[in-house]
């Protein structure tokens, strides 16, 4: 399957979570990309819309290449195979904390402002990004919103590697996946149009979601 664009992907994935709609949802996409997936998920579900901020931590000589993530509240998460097959030593990881750390910050300050997060604490989270590769974002993104107190975490994305649920035992107690290819390279393989979401685009998605 390739989706026109993350809105139509959204709806496509949107379809295939009406079994939650009347719970007590937050949808929260990941920035930047997942939020308009995102976006089309709450509008269907008739949900609230936050964004959960995590950032990838990739491989220095090969930034694509995650070897872990970061996201609110302290949470770190590493991909330890990938570290060792890539060679990389604990400095090189801190440095690139470093500065994805000060990315991280700066997106919750232009994204939220002065508005608080979407209280998740009780409710059903629904992660939502625009397809998981590695994961290591998607890990780190459900930590949080389990931190936040959510009482079940619905891991959802438009497309995926099969067999990706086993992966997240423990973290998401649902994963849903529109499409789940037999072969599977990059997420932007699956989408006509695959270009970089702007924080303008993902301001909008949140204030019209506020504003419904």
């Amino acid at each position: 399957m390739v989706f026109t664009d993350r809105r139509q992907a959204g709806r496509s994935l949107a379809a295939r979570l009406g079994h939650l709609r009347g719970q007590d949802l937050v949808v929260l996409g990941l920035p930047r990309g997942g939020v308009p997936v995102a976006a089309e998920v709450a509008a269907e579900l008739g949900a609230p819309l936050d964004v959960v901020v995590v950032r990838k931590l990739g491989v220095p000589y090969q930034p694509e290449l995650g070897m872990g993530a970061i996201g609110e509240g302290g949470v770190r998460v590493l991909n330890d195979e990938v570290i060792r097959m890539a060679g990389v030593g604990e400095e090189s990881i801190g440095r690139v904390e470093r500065a994805e750390r000060a990315e991280l910050e700066r997106r919750v300050r232009r994204y939220r402002g002065d508005r608080p997060p979407v209280e998740a604490a009780g409710r059903t989270a629904v992660v939502v990004d625009d397809g998981i590769a590695t994961g290591s974002t998607a890990r780190a993104a459900c930590r949080i919103v389990r931190a936040q107190g959510a009482a079940r975490v619905v891991l959802a994305v438009p497309v995926a590697p099969r067999g990706i649920a086993s992966e997240f035992a423990g973290l998401a107690d649902e994963v849903v996946v529109a499409d789940q290819p037999a072969w599977f390279g990059a997420i932007g393989q699956f989408y006509g149009d695959f270009t970089q979401t702007t924080d303008d685009e993902v301001l909008a998605c949140l204030e019209q979601a506020a504003r419904h």
